[in-house]
Parts: structure tokens; C-alpha cells; sequence
């Protein structure tokens, strides 16, 4: 299929191409902002600045709810919504020029891979995964700030409060875990360096759930964007378009119930995990304080409890664990048996776990 074909069938139509003078000022800008961004991922902002400065890129009508830009691997170029102000085209390169840098192809000039995306014969895995690890990346390059939204009835924090906001919670919350540098690192340079860590701290099984999990929120998404782009050719208000409506509020339905089973199976894969290695009394804080500051990180709903709930079960299991600890009674991975006298560590979990319960009291009022 021809470049021509490919664009045509994601109904993109091109207005004009930018001269020379624009695409060398935006890949010299994006070029020094990367590497100033990300200084420890083997980036060279003079290999960076030629490689961006071959891209074309061009300006060009696009369907709506389309990203108002997209990078093509098969011909290297840029397309921008028409509808972009000339100021804000940087803005906009930042995301597609990290997938250029991400791209890794075959000997006959086949995409294989790129960044946490893996392409093979028959599927695509990792597409949502990629696109949500991109985006934060390009948020920190714009220095977007943290924004509090609401989509699908899910209440969170982001700073990517525009493109891919869901997908990028969830991708937040696995760097909370790994730490983001493995996370970014493994983006910018392909490789399964992210993948193979957090399925050391869960399991590969995990990463490979949650993995498909963030995919199928993307399809989601795009189909609703499929369906809505069809009512809108339509002037009549008739059987098929409630269909269509119907089939939307499903849609939406099932984002929400994949994002809080993945973001909860986030959350016990490895929190469990976590809790089962603690062995002295510094890594029972350390493992509360964690716990406690993933809060900062969930999406929440209407009647959501159960991070509430997991938080208070596991100050409950804390208690044991430190009493065991303290009274030189634990053995890792056996359970240990709970102890009468209290200790000030215990009267804090106590009073941290009051006020968990005061806040699921205010939530149900």
C-alpha cells in the first residue's frame, strides 16, 4: 500500500509542507530540550538535530478526534492538524519526534519495534503502553503541570490532563514502582529493560495483563472516536444513531471497570509481593510510606474503596509483622502471630488507619 493509500485511510489530507527553515528550528529546539530533559539515556543532541532535520513534516486536514499530530514510519514525516497555531507546533513535534527516535526496523524497512511497543506478524502489544510512556515523556520536555480531571467518571491527577490521560495514570502508577528513570530509559531506546524490571518486582504474567489491559482502553477509546465521527455525517435522528449511542456508553462502561481492575491489580501485585520480603523494622516503613504515597496516584470513582480498604488491611498485617520483628519471633514468609503490647510505630498505624476510616466515612456521607 502506497504512502498516499495509508493517509487516505486514516483520512488525512495534506495542505502544504513545511520549508526547511521551520523543520531545522523545530528539530534544533526538540533536540536541545530532550537532551536537556533527559541527560542520563544516551541521547547526542547533535546526532538528535540531524535525524530530526531529515523528518518532512507537513501541515494536514485530519478527521475529528484524530491526534492533532502523527508520525508515518514508512516515509519519516510529520503530520499536523491544520487547525494547530504555527506557535504550537513544537508542542505538538515533541511527542512524534520520540517516535522517530524509538523506531527499529528490519532489513526490508519493516517497523519491528518501537520504544515499549513490540510489532509482530499478526498483533501489535504495547501500543497503549508506548503511547502513554511517550506522552509523559513529552509532557515533562513542555513542562505541563499537574492537572486534576475527570473522564469516564474517573477522578485523578495528571500532567497529561489532554492525550492518552487514562492511559498515562496507569503508566504513572508503574513508575511509581520502578522508579521512572528505567521506565523513560526503556522508552527512548526500545529495549526490555522497564518490562523485565517490574516483572521482577510482580510478575511476567502481570506486566503482560496490565500491559493488554492499557491496550484495550486505547481501542476503546479509538473506537468510540470511530463511532462519533460516524453519527456526525449523519443529519437524522434515527434507530441506527441510538444504536450507535448505546454502543458509546457501553464502551465507556468498560473503560472504566479495565482501568480500576488494572489499576487494583497494579496496586496487589505488587504491594503483596512487596510485603511478603519485609524483614527488619526499616523496611516496614519504608514499605508504609510507599503504600501510603500511592494515593497520589490512583483514579478514583464514585463508592471506590478499595485502595482505602487494601491500606488498611495491610497496616493491620504491619502490626503483626512488627511485633514479630521486635520481639525477635519472625521467620520471613511465615505469618507471623500477633502480639498484645503496643509500641509507638503501632500507635502511629492506628492513628493513620483512623484517619483512613474517617475519610471513607466523609466519601459515604
Amino acid at each position: 500500500m502506497s504512502i498516499e493509500s495509508d493517509l487516505r485511510k486514516d483520512g488525512i489530507k495534506v495542505v502544504k509542507k513545511l520549508d526547511t527553515l521551520k523543520v531545522n528550528s523545530l528539530a534544533r529546539n526538540i533536540s536541545v530540550k530532550l537532551c536537556k530533559t533527559f541527560p542520563d539515556y544516551g541521547l547526542n543532541q547533535d546526532d538528535l538535530f540531524i535525524k530530526l532535520s531529515r523528518l518532512d513534516m507537513y501541515i494536514a486536514k485530519m478527521p475529528e478526534g484524530m491526534a492533532e499530530a502523527n508520525y508515518f514510519y514508512k516515509n519519516c514525516s510529520i503530520y499536523f492538524n491544520e487547525h494547530i497555531p504555527e506557535s504550537e507546533l513544537e508542542e505538538f513535534a515533541v511527542h512524534e519526534c520520540i517516535h522517530c527516535i524509538q523506531e527499529v526496523k528490519d532489513k526490508k524497512n519493516y517497523l519491528i519495534r518501537m520504544g515499549l511497543c513490540d510489532y509482530t506478524e499478526f498483533k501489535i502489544y504495547g501500543l497503549g503502553l508506548n503511547e502513554a510512556a511517550v506522552q509523559l515523556m513529552s509532557s515533562r520536555v513542555n513542562r505541563i503541570p499537574n492537572d486534576s480531571v475527570k473522564y469516564f467518571g474517573i477522578n485523578f491527577d495528571t500532567i497529561s490532563p489532554s492525550y492518552y490521560p487514562l492511559e498515562c495514570c496507569l503508566v504513572s502508577q508503574l513508575a511509581y514502582i520502578t522508579g521512572e528513570d528505567v521506565l523513560f530509559e526503556s522508552t527512548i531506546n526500545s529495549n526490555d529493560n522497564f518490562k523485565i524490571e517490574f516483572a521482577k518486582l510482580t510478575s511476567p504474567k502481570t506486566f503482560m495483563t496490565i500491559q493488554n489491559s492499557i491496550d484495550d482502553i486505547l481501542s476503546h477509546e479509538e473506537e468510540i472516536i470511530r463511532i462519533n465521527n460516524k453519527i456526525i455525517k449523519i443529519n437524522d435522528r434515527n434507530k441506527k444513531i441510538d444504536n450507535s449511542l448505546k454502543k458509546i456508553d457501553n464502551l465507556k462502561k468498560e473503560i472504566t471497570s479495565i482501568f480500576l481492575e488494572t489499576q487494583n491489580l497494579i496496586i496487589t501485585s505488587y504491594f503483596d509481593n512487596a510485603f511478603n520480603k519485609i524483614s527488619n523494622l526499616e523496611e516496614i516503613e519504608n514499605y508504609r510510606k510507599k503504600l501510603y504515597h500511592f494515593k497520589n496516584y490512583i483514579g478514583t470513582t464514585e463508592g471506590y474503596t478499595f485502595f482505602n480498604d487494601y491500606y488498611i488491611q495491610k497496616m493491620d498485617e504491619l502490626e503483626v509483622k512488627y511485633n514479630a520483628i521486635e520481639n525477635g519471633t519472625f521467620e520471613l514468609n511465615l505469618i507471623p502471630v500477633a502480639n498484645t503490647r503496643e509500641s509507638k510505630i503501632i500507635l502511629f498505624f492506628k492513628k493513620i488507619k483512623k484517619l483512613i476510616l474517617q475519610d471513607k466515612v466523609k466519601e459515604n456521607n
